[in-house]
């Protein structure tokens, strides 16, 4: 049989709507956001070390070290992880809400430091919470305004960011914005805070943010900052880049606030299946894996590409599929016969177990790959154990059934 153009073995109806490939950027929010998770545990700062150096590992621009606000404990991590990037290409940025004593902090640490500090200054900007905060627009509007140009005037680069900002009334939007990006804001963040968006809301609040941006003649980038307590963090964090925002904020795993943040990890192999960034990785596992062992957050087993089930499969048609693109000696074919990601773009493989919904082919795979011969005596034996059995078989009782 003739070997066909690969080009031609999947046609592919994921056309991206998205073409600036060059200029989406990443925030991993792991160590902030991240945090607020009320099941995660602090890593410790060795931990942290080793994560920032994950995310520089897969091209991730800045991340988010923390609250100085938190206390004393929060400012040592953030000044020793904002030391440990000087010598990296990832930059550190903090959250502070828009008030000087926040910032203030800051100042003091990149004066220790010598590394540049982004400050993202946030505020609530919903009439909700403005009603049970017992704010009007004009102090909202002073208050970011003296914040942005504190932070400014000290030599600190500043996202202004705007909290739920999907249920926040356009003109207060515009207000906040304005101000800020006149007070030297060199970028604004759309929150999603309360995960209330959806994809056609969040292309029409970003489209109305960038009109701001134009019509103020600004050089100011915009980030989305979503949650996903409607499920809809991942495709609108897709829709939001579609939009016209330029960086998109993160986390490992998805850990964060309530329900939690937009997969980072997932993030970055939806836009590298996109063809719209190259980054490597191949350590896209290794962060995932620590993520959640010093957070102490579980991966479960159907999580998609790094559960234990993402690249697993025992059914006997499936399996088969897999084996015979094995046995042609085509890892390509094997990683995306009946998979929609290909293992090998984050560094993991094809499994064949054996279970009940398996066949000949998946024991004779399995024991051939171990060095047993796969005579038919030993595969209708694990077979009919398998049959048996209401679960995938062990390594060891697959090999005690062959041998039986």
């Amino acid at each position: 049989m003739t070997t066909p153009d690969r080009d031609t073995l999947i046609h592919d109806w994921n056309l991206p709507d998205l073409r600036a490939s060059g200029a989406i950027q990443f925030d991993d929010e792991t160590l902030r956001d991240g945090l607020q998770s009320p099941s995660v545990k602090d890593p410790t700062l060795d931990q942290k070390i080793e994560l920032v150096r994950l995310m520089n590992d897969l091209g991730i621009q800045t991340a988010n070290v923390g609250l100085p606000g938190a206390g004393v404990r929060a400012r040592e991590h953030i000044l020793e992880l904002s030391r440990v990037m000087q010598g990296l290409k990832i930059r550190p940025n903090v959250a502070c809400r828009t008030v000087i004593t926040d910032i203030e902090p800051v100042v003091d640490m990149v004066q220790k430091s010598g590394v540049p500090i982004e400050v993202c200054a946030f505020i609530g900007s919903s009439p909700i919470r403005q009603y049970a905060e017992g704010w009007n627009i004009e102090q909202m509007v002073q208050l970011s305004r003296d914040a942005v140009a504190f932070a400014t005037k000290n030599d600190l680069p500043v996202m202004f960011v705007t909290e739920d900002t999907t249920r926040a009334n356009p003109e207060h939007v515009r207000a906040l914005y304005t101000a800020a990006i006149e007070a030297g804001a060199k970028r604004i963040c759309v929150c999603d805070t309360c995960g209330h968006a959806t994809p056609n809301g969040v292309k029409r609040l970003i489209a109305f943010v960038a009109q701001i941006v134009k019509d103020l003649g600004a050089d100011v980038g915009i980030d989305w900052h979503g949650h996903r307590d409607r499920g809809l963090g991942l495709v609108n964090a897709l829709a939001a880049l579609e939009a016209g925002a330029t960086r998109v904020h993160a986390t490992a795993l998805g850990i964060g606030e309530r329900a939690g943040n937009v997969e980072m990890d997932l993030l970055l192999v939806n836009l590298r299946l996109l063809g719209l960034i190259d980054n490597d990785l191949s350590k896209l596992g290794r962060y995932v894996e620590l993520a959640g062992r010093a957070t102490g957050v579980p991966i479960h087993h159907n999580y998609p590409v790094f559960g234990k089930d993402a690249f697993e499969t025992a059914t006997g048609v499936h399996a088969a599929a897999v084996i015979k693109a094995f046995k042609k000696g085509d890892h390509w074919l094997a990683n995306r016969v009946y998979s929609g990601v290909p293992a090998d773009l984050v560094g993991l493989e094809q499994v064949i177990a054996v279970g009940p919904m398996s066949g000949k082919s998946n024991v004779t795979w399995f024991l051939e790959r171990r060095g047993v011969q796969p005579t038919d005596e030993r595969v209708q034996k694990v077979l009919d154990l398998a049959k048996k059995t209401p679960r995938l078989l062990t390594e060891d009782e697959i090999l005690a059934a062959a041998k039986a």
